[in-house]
């Protein structure tokens, strides 16, 4: 088998770890529930409380490694990460509405907008995870043919010619493939700097998704924390 075929034919050993996604998913939640009252249509509990069902219904399934699919684990995660992002997004909402109407000190909106901006990066990292070459389960237990086409470019997806140390760990030689927390790094940068960095978006859906989600953090940099620093003078 030529380094260029390896795992064309058959599929990696095992699953991809779950403890990544699950401390993230949990951080994502935790961040929510501690925002202040006033960013949460309702009681905090209520999305804290349905978040933790249906993680431990993830947890029940796939509890170390994910290594098979399961229909109620794939729908229990993907519910899990649209009450997230759509959470997080009313929370943007009405963290516009304080600085509109004036309310609330310069440290707490400052606060609050990060955790915001923290929440915003778990939940695109989850989606983007959920979604690239047919999810995680497929892309770690699968052979490259039956992957589907990608959404993103990652660099070990093109640097089976550098140099021997850098070509190691290349997809072409060393059959590497894309895990939670290199979704997690993508969203993070962004975030940041709102616009692709190492890793391009292929398809349209990820193409709107990064634009969605840079949209999102430059509103909470420019805006809603530019507000709070100065509210702190």
């Amino acid at each position: 088998m030529t380094p260029g075929s390896r795992g064309a034919a058959t599929p990696p050993s095992g699953g991809e770890d779950r403890l990544p996604p699950v401390l993230a998913t949990s951080a994502a939640i935790a961040l929510y529930t501690l925002l202040p009252d006033r960013l949460v249509p309702g009681p905090h509990y209520v999305v804290a409380v349905v978040g933790v069902l249906l993680l431990i219904a993830v947890l029940v399934t796939d509890p170390r490694r994910l290594d098979r699919e399961s229909q109620i684990s794939g729908t229990a995660q993907l519910v899990l990460t649209l009450l997230i992002t759509v959470a997080n997004l009313v929370a943007l909402v009405l963290l516009l509405h304080e600085l509109v109407s004036g309310r609330g000190s310069g440290s707490a909106l400052l606060l609050a907008s990060l955790q915001v901006w923290a929440t915003n990066v778990i939940a695109f990292a989850l989606v983007f995870w959920q979604l690239d070459r047919g999810g995680p389960v497929r892309r770690h237990t699968r052979p490259r043919a039956d992957l589907r086409t990608a959404d993103f470019r990652f660099t070990q997806d093109e640097d089976g010619d550098t140099v021997e140390e850098v070509a190691r760990g290349s997809s072409q030689h060393s059959d590497w493939r894309p895990a939670f927390l290199d979704y997690l790094y993508v969203s993070t940068t962004n975030s940041s700097a709102y616009s692709p960095t190492d890793t391009m978006p292929l398809s349209h859906r990820a193409k709107m998704l990064m634009a969605v989600e840079a949209t999102e953090a430059l509103v909470v940099a420019v805006v809603v924390i530019a507000k709070g620093v100065g509210g702190l003078s």
